[in-house]
C-alpha cells in the first residue's frame, strides 16, 4: 500500500503529521492586488507537496474588516473578496486533495468581528434574541469597567457600548468582541460553522486562542502578578505564552479571564458535535505559562481535541539545556495527549532569526526542520521555513499589525514574519505578486527565492526536502515513544522507538560540530538519503556544524 493511501484511509494521519502554514496574504497573489489570495495558493500547492508534507492549515480567509487581518471575522461561513470565492476554495481543497495533502483551516470560536451580524444584533438592546451572545456588564458605580481585566493588545478588556450603557468584553482588539460560549445557542451556531467547512471537504481545524474560551462568570478581578515572578518574568524578551515584556498584562496572574475549567466541557461538546467523522483532525493553540498540562488537559481522550501547541519552541532560547528541560518537560506532562511542535509561526519572530541570527546558512534552517520533525508529535513548518527565511526589518511607515504599533518599538509586532514568500529572484516583489505588495519584500529574500534555492542541490530547501522525504519512510519518527541520551554539551539527542524499531536522533545546536561517544550505524547505511552525512566510526559518530544524526547503535 503506498504511503499516500496509508494516509488517505488512517483515522489517525495526523499523528506524527508535518502541517505547512499558509498565511494566505503572503503567500501568492494571483490577480496582482498586491494580497495573496486563494487562486494564488491552489497555484502553488505543487509547491508544498514536493516538499513531502501531509497537510496544509491555511490561516483566516473569511469575510473580515481586517482590523486583525482576519482574526476579526465577520461571517464564518464565507471567503472575502479580497481572497476571493467559496468556489476558489473549492478549487484549493480539491486540489490539495489530489495532491495528497490534508486540509485544515482555522477556527475563531473566541470572538468575532464587532461588524458581525450577532454582535450587531447584539448590541442593538438587552432583550433581543441574540442579546447574551456576547459577553455584557453594567459599569461600576463610578462609571469605571467591570473589573480590572486586560485586553492581550493593550488597554483594558472592556469598551463601552452607548446602546446597551453596557460594557463588552474583548480579550484582543476592541473590535473583536468576545463570544459568550457559556451559551447553548453559541456554542450550537459555532459547531453548525465547523460542520459547514467539514461538509465542503476540510479534514480538520485549528482553533484559535483556545485557553481564551471562557471567562470567571463572576467577572471577579485578576490578581496582580507577585513582584519577585514579575521581575523574573521581565528579564526574558518572551514568556511561555509569546507575549512581548512591554506588555502591561504581563503585571497579572489570568486566573479570572482565560484558562477556565468550562473550557473542557466545550471541548467536549464541540468533538460530539464534529467527530462523527473518522478522519478529521483538531488542533489547539494554547498560550499560557507552563502550558504544557493544558496541551494535556486539552488533547487526552477521545472526546477532546487530537493535538495542540504551544508557545514555549516558539520564544525559548535556543540552547540545549534549555530546550532539552522544555521538551523534558513536555514528555513527563504529556503523557496521553498529542503535541504538535512549532518553531515559526505568523505570530513570532522567525527562528531563524530568534535563534542566534545565522542569516543565510542553509545547514542551519535544515537542521532545525529536522530536529523539529524528529520529536515526538506532529509538527507546523511555516510558510518560507523550508527556505530559511530570516525575519524581515519592517519600517513603521510601512508597519501594518495594530499589536506592534501599539507597542512600537519596545515591540516591532508580526509583521516580520509575515512579509510576503519569495518564488522568482529576478522577478519584481519575487514573484509575489505583480501589483503592489501589502508588505514589502525584503531584498535579502530574493537570494533565497524558490527557483534559485530548486536550482541549487546545496540548498536550505534542497536538503529539507530530502529529509522530509526520507522521513516519511519512518513510522518511527512519526509515532514513536521519545527518550533523552547523555550527550556531550552542545549535542541534544534522543532515541524514537516504536515496537521493535529504534532510532537514535542526535543534533548540533552549539554550531561547533559535536562527537558522540558509542558505536552507532547510520540508518539505511551511511551517506543516507536524508541529506545528513555524519562521520560515522569504529567508536563515535562526528557531527558536523549544524549537523545531525539518525541511526542505532551497534
Amino acid at each position: 500500500m503506498s504511503t499516500q493511501i496509508e494516509r488517505e484511509t488512517d483515522g489517525d494521519w495526523w499523528r506524527g503529521a508535518v502541517v505547512y502554514q499558509i498565511y494566505p496574504r503572503s503567500f501568492m497573489d494571483a490577480d496582482g492586488d498586491g494580497l495573496g489570495d486563494l487562486a494564488g495558493i491552489a497555484a502553488r500547492l505543487d509547491h508544498v507537496a514536493d516538499l513531502g508534507v501531509d497537510a496544509i492549515w491555511i490561516a483566516p480567509f473569511f469575510p473580515s474588516p481586517m482590523r486583525d487581518f482576519g482574526y476579526d471575522v465577520s461571517d464564518m461561513c464565507g471567503v472575502d473578496p479580497r481572497f476571493g470565492t467559496l468556489a476558489d476554495f473549492d478549487r484549493v481543497v480539491e486540489r490539495a486533495h489530489a495532491l495528497g495533502l490534508k486540509v485544515l483551516i482555522d477556527q475563531i470560536l473566541c470572538h468575532t468581528s464587532d461588524a458581525h451580524p450577532w454582535f450587531l444584533e447584539s448590541r442593538a438592546s438587552r432583550d433581543n434574541p441574540r442579546a447574551d451572545w456576547y459577553v455584557w456588564a453594567d459599569a461600576r458605580p463610578d462609571g469605571g469597567p467591570p473589573n480590572n481585566w486586560l485586553s492581550l493588545f493593550g488597554g483594558i478588556a472592556w469598551t463601552w457600548s452607548p446602546e446597551r450603557r453596557q460594557y463588552y468584553l474583548h480579550k484582543f482588539l476592541p473590535e473583536q468582541p468576545s463570544l459568550n460560549l457559556f451559551h447553548p445557542q453559541v456554542q450550537a451556531a459555532v459547531c453548525d460553522v465547523s460542520r459547514f467547512w467539514l461538509d465542503r471537504g476540510v479534514d480538520g481545524f485549528r482553533l484559535d486562542s483556545v485557553n481564551f474560551f471562557h471567562h470567571d462568570p463572576q467577572l471577579r478581578d485578576n490578581p496582580a502578578r507577585p513582584d519577585a515572578e514579575l521581575r523574573a518574568l521581565l528579564a526574558r524578551p518572551k514568556g511561555d505564552d509569546g507575549i512581548p515584556r512591554a506588555n502591561p498584562y504581563n503585571m497579572q496572574i489570568h486566573e479570572n479571564d482565560k484558562t477556565r475549567p468550562e473550557t473542557v466541557d466545550f471541548l467536549r461538546a464541540y468533538r460530539a458535535a464534529i467527530g462523527d467523522r473518522p478522519s478529521v483532525a483538531t488542533m489547539a493553540e494554547i498560550a499560557a505559562d507552563g502550558s504544557h498540562a493544558l496541551l494535556e488537559l486539552y488533547t487526552t481522550g477521545e472526546d477532546r481535541l487530537h493535538m495542540g501547541y504551544t508557545f514555549e519552541l516558539l520564544s525559548a532560547p535556543f540552547e540545549r539545556t534549555t530546550l532539552r528541560a522544555l521538551l523534558d518537560d513536555a514528555a513527563k506532562t504529556v503523557r496521553g495527549g498529542w503535541p504538535c511542535w512549532a518553531f515559526s509561526n505568523h505570530d513570532v519572530v522567525r527562528a531563524q532569526s530568534r535563534w542566534g541570527a545565522q542569516g543565510r546558512d542553509p545547514a542551519f534552517a535544515r537542521m532545525l526542520v529536522a530536529l523539529l520533525t524528529s520529536l515526538r508529535g506532529s509538527s507546523c513548518l511555516y510558510q518560507g521555513e523550508e527556505l530559511g527565511l530570516p525575519e524581515a526589518e519592517i519600517a513603521f511607515a510601512d508597519l501594518q499589525d495594530p499589536y506592534g504599533r501599539r507597542f512600537w518599538p519596545s515591540y516591532k509586532g508580526r509583521d516580520g514574519a509575515r512579509t510576503p514568500m519569495p518564488w522568482e529572484a529576478r522577478a519584481p516583489h519575487a514573484g509575489f505578486t505583480a501589483g503592489t505588495p501589502w508588505l514589502p519584500v525584503p531584498e535579502e529574500h530574493r537570494a533565497l527565492a524558490v527557483d534559485a534555492q530548486r536550482a541549487d542541490p546545496t540548498s536550505a530547501l534542497a536538503g529539507i526536502r530530502r529529509f522530509l522525504h526520507w522521513r516519511g519512510r519512518h513510522a518511527v519518527l512519526r509515532r514513536g515513544e521519545m527518550r533523552f541520551l547523555e550527550a556531550p554539551e552542545g549535542v541534544l539527542a534522543f532515541e524514537r522507538r516504536l515496537g521493535a524499531a529504534a532510532m537514535v536522533c542526535a543534533f548540533d545546536l552549539g554550531g561547533e560540530g559535536g562527537v558522540l561517544p558509542g558505536r552507532f550505524v547510520a540508518a539505511e547505511g551511511h551517506g543516507s538519503d536524508n541529506g545528513f552525512d555524519s562521520d560515522v566510526g569504529e567508536s563515535r559518530v562526528v557531527l558536523p556544524r549544524w549537523g545531525a544524526f539518525f541511526g542505532a547503535t551497534a
